[in-house]
C-alpha cells in the first residue's frame, strides 16, 4: 500500500508502554505517512514530547488551552484531518473517557469529534483489563465501531502476569493498514437500510411482531459506511446498538416504516430493504389494557399492512438500485422469485430461516441472491460477509452489469 501522505493521529496516554509508540511514529514516517501527535500530560511524565515531535517532524499537542501554531481550533482541526485516529497506549482511563464521552483533555477531547476510524491499543494491568467496567467500556466502544488491536498477554510491567500488554508497533501498524485499505467505493452514494421488526400495537402494553433482531441490516449499513457511503437506517425493534456514524431514524409499527420509505427512498441512490415487516396489524387497537374475561375467547381481527417494498418499487427511480429480503420456511427460491418480480426488485435476497445458522437473532447467514436471470448461492458466512456480497452486487448493477467488485 502507498503511505505517502496519509494522515495519521497518534494519541499517547500515560502507560509505561508509551515508550513502544515512538516505533510506531517511526514505522509510519519510514513508509511516508504524516503523523501528528496528541499526548496526555500523564504520557509526558513517562517519554518527552521532544522525542516524538522529533520522530513526527511535527508539533506535538498536549494543552488544550495552549495558543494554536496556526488559526485554527486545534482538536477539530486534528480530527478533521485524520484518516485514522490511533490511541496507543490505550489505558482504562481513556477507554472510560470515550465510552462515557467525557472531553476534559485535549486528547479525549480530539477523539470525541472525530469522523475518522478509531483504533485502540490496550495496555493496562491485567486486574484492570479484566474488570468489569472496562469490559463495559470496550463493549459500548465497539458497538461505536472503535476497532481494537489487542492487548497481548504475557509478563506486564508491574510484575503479573497475563492479558494487558500492549501489542507490538509492528502489529499495530499492520491494524492500521487494514483499516486505510477499505475499499472506499461507495463513496458518493446515499444508500438507505431498513432493519429489525416492527410492532403493530394491540393496547398499551401488548403487540405483534417478530424475531429480528437488526443484525442483517445492520451489518449492510455499517459496512456501507465502511466503504464510504452516506448511510440512512430506518429500524424497528432491534436487539443490537445502531451503528455510530449512520443517520437513524427509529419506527415502530408497518406504517411508520411506510410512510418514512415513501419519504426517503427517493433521495437515495440504492434501497435495501431488510426489516421484517408484520403483514397485519389489528383492526381495532384498544386505548387501554385489554383484560381477561375468565371463560371467554378473545377473536383478534386483523388488517393487512400495506406492502412497503412494492410501494418503494412503484417509485424506482431510474439508475436507483433497490434490493429485499426474503426470509422463507419453504419453497425459498420460488417464492423470492414472486416476491422479486411482484415488489420489482433488482435483486433479493433469499434465506431459509429453519436452517441453523441462518436464522433470526445469529451473526451468520446462509443465503442466495436472485436476480430476473440468475441465482448465485452462498455459504455460511457472517453477516457482514454478506453485507459486503450485497454491496458488490449494487455496484456491479450501477455499473452496467459489470464491477471491480466482482
Amino acid at each position: 500500500m502507498d503511505w505517502t501522505g496519509r494522515e495519521i493521529v497518534l494519541g499517547v496516554t500515560g502507560g509505561i508502554a508509551a515508550y513502544k509508540s515512538a516505533e510506531i511514529v517511526s514505522r509510519l514516517r519510514h513508509l511516508g505517512a504524516h503523523v501528528h501527535v496528541i499526548m496526555t500530560k500523564n504520557a509526558t511524565e513517562f517519554v518527552s514530547p521532544l522525542t516524538f515531535q522529533t520522530l513526527s517532524a511535527n508539533q506535538v499537542v498536549k494543552d488544550t488551552f495552549a495558543a494554536p501554531e496556526y488559526w485554527n481550533v486545534e482538536h477539530v482541526a486534528l480530527a478533521k484531518l485524520a484518516e485514522v485516529f490511533v490511541i496507543a497506549p490505550a489505558t482504562a482511563n481513556i477507554l472510560a473517557k470515550m465510552a462515557a464521552g467525557i472531553a476534559d483533555d485535549m486528547l479525549s477531547t480530539t477523539v470525541l469529534a472525530t469522523k475518522a476510524p478509531v483504533l485502540a491499543a490496550p495496555a493496562m494491568n491485567t486486574g484492570m483489563w479484566t474488570a468489569a467496567a472496562t469490559q463495559q467500556n470496550v463493549r459500548t466502544l465497539q458497538s461505536r465501531g472503535v476497532r481494537f488491536c489487542g492487548p497481548d498477554s504475557g509478563l506486564l510491567a508491574c510484575g503479573d502476569s497475563g492479558a494487558g500488554r500492549m501489542s507490538e508497533p509492528e502489529e499495530i501498524v499492520k491494524a492500521i493498514e487494514a483499516i486505510l485499505r477499505r475499499k472506499q467505493d461507495c463513496a458518493g452514494l446515499r444508500i438507505l437500510v431498513t432493519a429489525g421488526a416492527t410492532r403493530e400495537r394491540l393496547d398499551p402494553v401488548r403487540f405483534l411482531s417478530n424475531d429480528s433482531s437488526g443484525k442483517m441490516g445492520f451489518a449492510i449499513a455499517e459496512a456501507a459506511r465502511d466503504r464510504g457511503a452516506d448511510v440512512t437506517v430506518v429500524y424497528g425493534n432491534v436487539s443490537v446498538p445502531v451503528p455510530a456514524g449512520i443517520r437513524a431514524i427509529p419506527i415502530e409499527s408497518a406504517m411508520d416504516l411506510y410512510e418514512t420509505m415513501l419519504r426517503e427512498a427517493p433521495a437515495h441512490d440504492a434501497v435495501i430493504q431488510a426489516a421484517a415487516v408484520a403483514d397485519y396489524r389489528a383492526e381495532q387497537v384498544s386505548g387501554e389494557k385489554i383484560k381477561k374475561k375468565q371463560g371467554e375467547k378473545w377473536t383478534l381481527t386483523l388488517v393487512e399492512n400495506p406492502d412497503i417494498a412494492a410501494a418503494v418499487g412503484k417509485i424506482k427511480k431510474p439508475g436507483q438500485v433497490f434490493a429485499g429480503f426474503a426470509a422463507e420456511t419453504e419453497h425459498l427460491q420460488e417464492h423470492a422469485a414472486a416476491k422479486l418480480r411482484k415488489k420489482n426488485l433488482d435483486f433479493i435476497v433469499a434465506n431459509d430461516v429453519t436452517r441453523p445458522g441462518a436464522g433470526f437473532n445469529v451473526d451468520t447467514n446462509i443465503a442466495s441472491i436472485l436476480t430476473e436471470t440468475d441465482v448465485t448461492d452462498y455459504p455460511l458466512q457472517s453477516k457482514r460477509e454478506l453485507a459486503e456480497e450485497i454491496l458488490n452486487r449494487i455496484l456491479k448493477i450501477r455499473a452496467g452489469g459489470q464491477s471491480d467488485a466482482d
